[in-house]
């Protein structure tokens, strides 16, 4: 039998299942995907996972187990691995779809999905993944326990106008639902309260804070929610992975001449991240020119506020992303040094 180089096992996770592909390189550099299985999202399942890939592998040469960053379900196994010393990478899920529209797969299903991530890893050089650090991870929770209770209080509000327009309201079911709005409104404040609290005893965390919300339009909560639900940025390496990842990016469908879609954001991405910088977006174009001239120029061009709002929550993520790296606060002459770069070079191309 040929020698084996590398052996990977690619997980497509999801909330119940954990569908996996077995593959490796050998010495011709020829790839082979060679065993799979479906196992439970548990401890049990976990273990048992572990167990067929003992046995259907060269338990010489490290297996590296690589997996998408789906929400929260694949943490449980990522943990596990991590903490048993197993080599784990974890891919941004628009790599992988991306990779997919190069390969041959007909039909899109969780076998080809762990397939693809097997073939994936074997044909790339990953980063082994760090665990999140603890006070980004709780942050992610919190940030997103206060999110559901504002849109629960929206709703209860909405029940609460709809009640008292009512001919006849009923006086009982009036006050039920502001005792509603009173009940979240005290554990919002105790959320924040909670939040507020880890970030005065992190100093390095206090100091991203300050320097990311030295934005226009971008506050204290809308950075803290960037820094948690990017880990800090840890998996990111550049703006344009970190607009993938939001799901800002843009996608265009185009075939030779006779078909044209027209462009729209992708929505593929970390659906809180998107949400945070919205408010963002809108504060920023009320408030700062600089923005405002951005929005101007993309609405006057395609005559779509929205585009142009878009692309105000791309370039203030993208701006964070900067100075969270650069570890400086905001340039108000940023956007006019970065406007100016690109005529130049836009010159230079035309001659």
């Amino acid at each position: 039998m040929k020698k084996v180089l590398k052996q990977v096992l690619g997980i497509d996770v999801a909330q119940k299942e954990l569908v996996v592909t077995l593959g490796r390189t050998l010495e011709d550099f020829t790839i082979e995907l060679y065993a799979h299985k479906v196992f439970k999202n548990s401890d049990s399942g976990i273990r048992s996972l572990l167990e067929w890939v003992k046995k259907h592998t060269n338990n010489a040469i490290n297996i590296r187990y690589v997996m998408e960053a789906t929400g929260v379900y694949h943490q449980k196994i990522a943990y596990h691995l991590a903490e048993n010393d197993y080599e784990v990478s974890i891919v941004l899920p628009n790599k992988i779809s991306n990779y997919m529209r190069t390969l041959e797969t007909k039909t899109i299903t969780d076998k080809t999905c762990s397939e693809a991530i097997a073939q994936f890893g074997l044909e790339r050089k990953l980063d082994n993944w760090q665990r999140p650090k603890a006070v980004y991870r709780n942050l992610q929770q919190l940030t997103r326990e206060r999110d559901q209770i504002v849109a629960e209080r929206s709703i209860v509000k909405n029940q609460l106008h709809a009640e008292s327009s009512e001919a006849y309201p009923y006086q009982k079911s009036i006050e039920r639902l502001q005792d509603r709005i009173f009940f979240l409104n005290k554990q919002e404040k105790e959320i924040k309260q909670d939040i507020k609290e880890i970030v005065r005893e992190n100093k390095d965390l206090e100091h991203e804070v300050r320097i990311m919300s030295s934005i226009p339009g971008v506050g204290e909560l809308t950075a803290i929610i960037v820094l948690a639900e990017t880990n800090g940025f840890e998996l990111i390496r550049s703006k344009k992975q970190l607009t993938s990842y939001a799901g800002l990016d843009v996608k265009e469908k185009q075939s030779g001449t006779s078909v044209k879609g027209k462009p729209k954001i992708s929505k593929k991405g970390n659906r809180s991240l998107r949400k945070a910088m919205y408010l963002p977006a809108l504060s920023a174009v009320k408030w700062d020119e600089r923005f405002k001239a951005i929005y101007a120029r993309i609405v006057h061009r395609n005559g779509i506020k929205m585009k142009g709002l878009v692309a105000v929550q791309r370039k203030l993520l993208e701006m964070m992303y900067i100075l969270f790296k650069n570890k400086n606060t905001y340039d108000a002459h940023y956007l006019e040094k970065e406007n100016s770069v690109q005529i130049q070079d836009q010159h230079a191309i035309t001659g």
